[in-house]
């Protein structure tokens, strides 16, 4: 994720993650310049 938000500049990061059973998370990173 860090390397392909540099490497299109992004601003903002979304990764998602299956837990199993149904559940899931995920997380919002703002990359600070």
């Amino acid at each position: 994720l860090m390397h392909e938000a540099a490497r299109r500049r992004a601003r903002y990061g979304l990764v998602t993650m299956c837990i199993g059973g149904g559940m899931g998370a995920a997380g919002v990173f703002e990359f600070a310049s």
